[in-house]
């Protein structure tokens, strides 16, 4: 079965950095675009950024320059470094399968000033 498992988050100070990672199995992963989701409460889930199999990467307009999504193929791990962090940022954040509709559980970022 597949199965997408986030860490990393945590409790950071505006300006601040911390990086997400999320373990994969049960999937040629190598064969995967990912992609990285958050939802804040009360708001929409909304696409944060992709990766595809070659490494073409996409974000979303408010966290281009700051974040980061890279994958390494032969831990089966996607990361999102996640720099300059805004107030706005804090939400729950979801790894995905790109095309296919496997979640992972979310790891929770709160930024604090």
């Amino acid at each position: 079965q597949v199965q997408l498992g986030e860490s990393g988050g945590g409790l950071v100070q505006i300006g601040g950095s911390l990086r997400l990672s999320c373990a994969a199995a049960g999937i040629a992963f190598s064969k995967q675009p990912m992609g990285w989701y958050r939802q804040a409460p009360g708001k929409q889930r909304e696409l944060v950024a992709t990766i595809g199999m070659y490494g073409t990467t996409t974000y979303a307009d408010s966290v281009k320059g700051r974040f980061t999504i890279s994958r390494d193929n032969a831990k089966n791990t996607v990361y999102l470094q996640m720099n300059s962090l805004k107030v706005e940022d804090t939400a729950v954040y979801y790894c995905k399968i790109h095309t296919l509709d496997y979640w992972g559980q979310g790891t929770q970022v709160t930024v604090s000033s």
